[in-house]
């Protein structure tokens, strides 16, 4: 094949005055001074771009060789020629002017260490996905998902969460925010009108509910976990997060448990359980899935958000027989399906327990950082730290009748923040988190996962002076 049709491509507009060679220096001058053609990016050979653009191989070389004497392009015999390293005006900073940079110290809940992905593991569940795949692979996927993915999902949380499914049950959704935005303008669409969610509880999702439609009536939390005697017979679903209460990190009570099913059967409603942090409990072995006892009015939700990264957009719902459906279209009306090669690798991780090995070795650091985070709040007296041995986060408020809560008044969350925020520690408060937020319990939440491992006890340094900033107390 001759040389110049084994050439790559190289878009080159000839525009504005002057002869055939001058018009190309200048675009080919413009193109790396905007940074369109990156240090190091290699040229078409002068023949090949030649024949691309129509000119005569000559012109070519000429305005190769007066950019390389400008000092745009760097020729090599035998290597060819390539952008030199040429300084750029530093682009604008992205955001709005005043947008605060990020910290250093990030402790925001929910958040997993992105540095501890295993890597090594997926590239190698990559590669066995890949010398398997069939052509069909590389087609349009399954609105429902990937049924490998949906079997893999079924055995593993029938045996690590109690789940009842199989993988027709079984819908794979790009992120639980997508999932939970679906499946609340189906339970819309099918005559749903009011719906209770958890007070306090994760506001994102709270909205997302609302915006589908249906009103949001508060379930208020208590040290048992969500009220459900506060449930109305007219109310058609209820939103919580039994596992481990986001964000207060206690579990529903089994007489809860319980009294939640019946009221559910007695009215036909819908319960979506969000299986927040199901994977992480470090005293024992986790709570079973809420779902395993009433699998006909249970919606389960999971992800992978919080043990591998939110990146990969891949979640799960299991739902009731009537509901699968209506969500399988709602997800082809959404955005057809979710990508199909890292539904398989996740299948492959799930099947060779290379996903379990993580999720362990995971459990293991968090629960270290945990013990750690919590001797440190120990040190404060006035400090309440809340919830179970489980999790990515813990949630601090002040002691009632404190002199500490006394001293600080109304705005003890807003110091805790803002003191926090002088010291480049990203944490979050609690009073966002109610549906309405006047005269309701003040603290912050304070995530333990999100630091990589080396830059954690620098983080609890930075906190724990912060927090004696806001507190009064020598730092």
């Amino acid at each position: 094949m001759p040389e110049h049709w084994a050439s790559w491509d190289l878009h080159v507009e000839l525009g504005g005055e002057g002869g055939r060679r001058r018009r190309l220096e200048d675009a080919l001058r413009d193109a790396v001074r905007t940074g369109r053609l990156s240090p190091g990016a290699r040229l078409p050979s002068t023949r090949g771009l030649a024949h691309q653009l129509g000119l005569a191989r000559g012109t070519v070389s000429a305005a190769y060789d007066q950019l390389a004497e400008e000092g745009y392009l760097t020729i090599r015999a035998g290597s060819g020629t390539t952008v030199a390293d040429v300084p750029r005006p530093v682009p604008a900073p992205a955001g709005p002017p005043g947008t605060p940079a990020a910290p250093r110290h990030d402790l925001r809940p929910g958040l997993p260490d992105l540095s501890a992905f295993p890597t090594r593991a997926w590239l190698a569940a990559t590669r066995r996905v890949l010398a398997a795949a069939r052509p069909d692979v590389f087609g349009a996927g399954d609105p429902q998902g990937h049924v490998a993915l949906r079997t893999a999902l079924a055995g593993y949380l029938g045996r690590t969460r109690g789940v009842v499914a199989g993988p027709d049950r079984v819908v794979v959704v790009s992120g639980y925010y997508q999932g939970l935005n679906l499946l609340s303008r189906v339970l819309a669409a099918s005559g749903t009108r009011t719906a209770a969610a958890e007070d306090p509880g994760h506001n994102l999702f709270r909205d997302a509910v609302r915006r589908a439609g249906l009103t949001v009536l508060p379930l208020p939390v208590d040290h048992h976990g969500a009220r459900i005697d506060a449930l109305t017979a007219g109310t058609g679903a209820a939103f919580l997060t039994p596992t481990h209460q986001y964000p207060t990190g206690v579990p529903l009570h089994a007489r809860r448990r319980q009294a939640l099913t019946a009221w559910a059967r007695a009215g036909g409603a819908v319960i979506v359980e969000d299986d927040y942090d199901g994977e992480y409990r470090y005293d024992r072995q986790p709570v079973g899935a809420l779902q395993g006892t009433a699998p006909d009015h249970v919606v389960y939700c999971g992800t992978v958000s919080k043990t591998l990264g939110p990146a990969l957009r891949l979640a799960w719902m299991v739902l009731p027989p009537h509901l699968v459906a209506p969500m399988v279209r709602a997800k082809q009306e959404a955005d057809l399906y979710t990508e199909t090669l890292g539904q398989l690798v996740l299948a492959d991780l799930i099947s060779s327990h290379a996903y379990d090995r993580h999720i362990r070795a995971a459990r293991l650091r968090y629960r270290r950082r945990r013990h750690l985070l919590l001797d440190r709040v120990a040190a404060l007296p006035g400090l309440t730290a809340h919830g179970v041995p489980a999790g990515l986060h813990t949630l601090l408020t002040l002691a009632p009748g404190s002199t500490l809560g006394s001293a600080l008044g109304s705005a003890t969350e807003e110091r805790l923040l803002a003191a926090g925020a002088r010291r480049g520690v990203a944490l979050r408060g609690l009073t966002e988190l109610h549906h309405d937020a006047t005269g309701r319990p003040q603290g912050v939440l304070v995530g333990f996962a999100a630091p990589p491992e080396h830059a954690y006890p620098a983080a609890l340094d930075a906190l724990t002076a912060a927090f004696a900033e806001a507190l009064g107390r020598p730092g």
